[in-house]
């Protein structure tokens, strides 16, 4: 079972990057990772020299698709998280989907776990909420063999935006500000037990129904920021400003960056008030899960990884 050809599409971003390091802590060695961001995959090629890692843009043909002939699983992980525009949306979200199940189906790949998210269950509106939603009904309509997986927001090891760019933002400045009051209840999923129910989908080829894979516990977006100030020891101020001028300066902030860490389309999902469904996803996938104050330590101050960050 171990030497099976796993094929990670999109792998050299957070889930990725967390995965191949547990695959390979498992005694998977057989992985290959196609993806189009250069900068990740020179840090993946660093951190696992014997991981076959190579360039490809799948939303266009490029030659890329014969890496899938022989593979025995493909994980899904190619996704467009933040942009200003919907473009980037489209061809990351949509495009490269079609063209991956294209190759799937050529190949004959027996299984595939498709990482979707919990954002096709949102309230929310926006350029991700609705290319995710898309991109799930187009790999539930394949009739490939498949899993869906749908985590909430996750952190972890590698994490360039999200959790990971908060932290580092913290050891920049003197004062954090937070939107609001911050009592917006989110749900984070470690990604190091969400990596360990696309693993447990590997062994089982559990296939049929979409799951969504919420974080256990509930928790303000102001005690989260608390949490990460603790584990990193960060020693700036925490303080509260109103919700329209948050707004207003990541507007700012979006007409200088082509590529902000934080949007205002993901201030708004944030204050959403979405509350997802918690299933019994450790029991079903036979898996421990993570303590918040524990899973938060180990992000920050984990000596193989914790100082790795992904790009932009």
């Amino acid at each position: 079972m171990k030497q099976i050809r796993i094929l990670l599409p999109g792998g050299a971003g957070l889930v990725g990057q967390n995965l191949v390091a547990r695959l390979k802590a498992q005694g998977y060695d057989n992985l290959v990772v196609l993806d189009k961001f250069l900068e990740n995959l020179d840090i993946l090629r660093q951190t696992h020299p014997d991981v076959t890692a190579v360039y490809a843009d799948l939303a266009k043909p490029g030659g890329w698709e014969h890496y899938f002939e022989g593979a025995d699983v493909v994980v899904m992980l190619q996704a467009q998280i933040g942009a200003p525009t919907i473009e980037p949306f489209i061809r990351n979200n949509i495009v490269s989907t079609r063209n991956v199940l294209a190759a799937i189906k050529q190949y004959d790949v027996p299984y595939t776990v498709h990482i979707s998210s919990s954002v096709v269950n949102s309230v929310a509106k926006d350029f991700y909420t609705d290319t995710k939603r898309e991109q799930e009904e187009i790999v539930l309509a394949s009739g490939i063999e498949c899993v869906v997986l749908r985590p909430t927001l996750m952190f972890g090891w590698f994490d360039r935006k999200h959790l990971g760019w908060l932290s580092r933002f913290m050891q920049r400045v003197p004062i954090f500000p937070i939107p609001g009051n911050g009592k917006y209840m989110r749900q984070p999923l470690y990604v190091g037990d969400f990596c360990n129910v696309i693993i447990s989908c590997i062994g089982s080829r559990i296939k049929g129904s979409a799951y969504n894979i919420s974080g256990l516990e509930q928790i303000d977006y102001i005690d989260i920021i608390r949490q990460i100030k603790h584990a990193t020891k960060a020693r700036c101020a925490v303080i509260k400003i109103p919700y329209r001028l948050f707004y207003v300066l990541l507007k700012i902030y979006a007409l200088f960056s082509k590529n902000p860490p934080f949007t205002s389309d993901q201030l708004k999902a944030l204050t959403a008030g979405d509350e997802f469904e918690v299933i019994d996803w450790p029991g079903i996938f036979g898996i421990r899960p993570t303590p918040f104050g524990k899973a938060m330590d180990e992000t920050f101050n984990d000596p193989t990884y914790s100082h790795i960050a992904l790009k932009f």
